[in-house]
């Protein structure tokens, strides 16, 4: 009888981390809420959920010069970034287009309203998406995601209207965690990990959906988002796509060498020239 009652209180344990303790959300996500330098980008929000959501906007130098805004990039950053890094940066390197990088830090990162969970991903790229279109008009928006921040993306091009879609080293999230991290907790652990993860995220069934011209960049020893799992969603995207492999690169690499040409061709072919330049 003590054996069967020690081991229905480890079960009915089990069952309650399963149940309350958000383990998809406190393995996943890393927020952060210091203050990062954000160079000459501009700090925004918009409402979200009785709270609010952090944007961090900048335009590339022709934007600049010319007084006008031809292209919108609505960016979603990897696990433990933020926008406020990276954003005046990037607006640097659209320099040949007049484009504005709106750069969205996710609940519980930056100062968006927390708590940090995934369930929140999914409807916080929508209304990002959503705010920008009411300013964008009839002016293309790109969705460009990194890492975690390719789930938003897709998220987007799964459910609204964009003129293509850039995704930087993309998890199929659901299936990693169950196939690479199962067998050795016996899917004790990765069983109610992935089930904990909300379909807004499954890029497998959003890739399947999304139709808008789409550039993947897929590092070629990626040690965190191993090849294999990058290519389930490179396999299942619907729209036309153009695949770029960045050799010898990791996770976090830089896009750099001879994947650097190959990206300012193919984004030629998914946002063409204004006349502008």
């Amino acid at each position: 009888m003590k054996v069967r009652w020690r081991i229905g209180i480890w079960v009915a344990i089990y069952l309650a981390v399963v149940a309350f303790a958000h383990l998809a959300d406190r393995l996943i996500l890393f927020p952060s809420t210091a203050e990062i330098p954000a160079g000459a980008a501009v700090r925004t929000f918009i409402p979200f959920e009785n709270g609010q959501l952090e944007i961090w906007t900048a335009q590339s130098r022709l934007a600049q010069r010319s007084g006008q805004v031809d292209a919108y990039v609505l960016r979603f950053y990897g696990n433990a970034d933020r926008a406020d890094r990276w954003v005046t940066d990037e607006a640097d390197a659209w320099d040949d287009r007049a484009v504005e990088v709106w750069g969205v830090n996710y609940p519980g990162f930056g100062r968006s309203t927390g708590p940090a969970r995934l369930a929140r991903i999914g409807p916080a790229a929508l209304a990002a998406f959503d705010a920008l279109k009411s300013r964008s008009g009839e002016r293309p928006i790109v969705v460009f995601g990194a890492s975690i921040g390719t789930t938003a993306a897709l998220h987007i091009a799964a459910h609204r209207q964009v003129a293509g879609v850039i995704l930087h080293n993309p998890p199929a999230l659901r299936q990693m965690v169950l196939r690479q991290f199962g067998w050795w907790n016996l899917w004790l652990l990765a069983g109610p990990v992935a089930l904990q993860i909300p379909r807004d995220l499954d890029s497998i069934a959003n890739a399947k959906t999304a139709r808008a011209p789409a550039i993947f960049m897929l590092a070629e020893k990626d040690e965190i988002v191993a090849p294999r799992w990058q290519q389930l969603v490179v396999n299942a995207y619907a729209g036309e796509k153009r695949i770029i492999s960045i050799a010898g690169a990791n996770h976090n690499s830089p896009v750099e060498g001879a994947a650097v040409a190959d990206l300012h061709r193919a984004l030629k072919w998914l946002l063409p020239s204004t006349g502008r330049e």
